[in-house]
């Protein structure tokens, strides 16, 4: 069995992840432990605040209880928004605080890109204009080439988590572009489990999607690979034989 622990802020769309952990449809657990979000708003001062190193570590004890392998923070937004260093910084203090490898959502981004083989991405983002900017800065930094954000300019991840199907469609499509080789949807708060391959097929290419690689994450930690189809390309590659 590997167990995942998956700090997460507030409540929108961690019912993504009991739903990610059934379509695994293997012996790995996923453990939510929700932080607190402090002020729900999508802006760079309120979402540092909402990373930072104590509401972290505040959700590690319970994760430790629970015999999690590694732990990732399910915020994008509350870790992209302090720079490529500080966000390595972020991960770096999480790991200490929890005594287990650990990183973030953004970092999950930029590695679940480099295992598909893409290069150039589009961004489809809930987020305000300038968060969505920091974002593709983000990808920027770890080597990405962003071909064009689509920003929604939401402020609280409340209101994400009302989403269904029919906006997830919508802000895909309007955020695609030719030249993207790969999707993102960087909200955590955004429920698109339950919609990946057919994102998929709708654009012809791969989709990424924030709670999707934070597990994928996850288990790229905990030295796991798990075969899932219906989690979309990025859980398609062979699994890891251990000899």
């Amino acid at each position: 069995m590997t167990a995942l622990g998956i700090l997460y802020p507030g409540h929108s769309a961690e019912d993504d992840y009991p739903r990610i952990e059934q379509l695994l449809g293997s012996d790995v657990r996923v453990d939510v432990v929700h932080t607190d979000i402090g002020e729900d708003a999508h802006r760079v001062d309120a979402l540092r605040e909402m990373g930072s190193a104590e509401r972290l570590a505040a959700g590690v004890g319970e994760l430790r209880l629970a015999g999690a392998d590694a732990v990732v923070w399910a915020c994008t937004s509350g870790s992209f928004v302090l720079g490529w260093q500080g966000a390595h910084e972020q991960v770096r203090s999480l790991a200490l605080a929890a005594g287990m490898p650990a990183s973030s959502t953004s970092f999950a981004f930029v590695n679940a890109a480099r295992e598909i083989e893409v290069r150039r991405v589009a961004v489809g983002a809930t987020y305000p204009d300038d968060v969505a900017d920091l974002f593709a800065d983000f990808l920027r930094a770890g080597g990405l080439e962003v071909t064009g954000v689509r920003s929604s300019g939401i402020i609280t991840a409340a209101e994400v988590g009302t989403w269904g199907e029919e906006e997830v469609f919508a802000l895909a499509r309007a955020a695609d572009r030719p030249d993207a080789e790969a999707l993102l949807l960087p909200d955590t708060a955004l429920h698109t489990a339950a919609h990946i391959p057919a994102l998929e097929k709708d654009l012809g290419k791969p989709v990424l999607t924030a709670n999707q690689v934070t597990v994928w994450e996850g288990l790229r930690l905990a030295d796991r690979r798990v075969n899932a189809p219906s989690l979309g390309s990025l859980f398609t590659r062979e699994p890891i034989v251990q000899v």
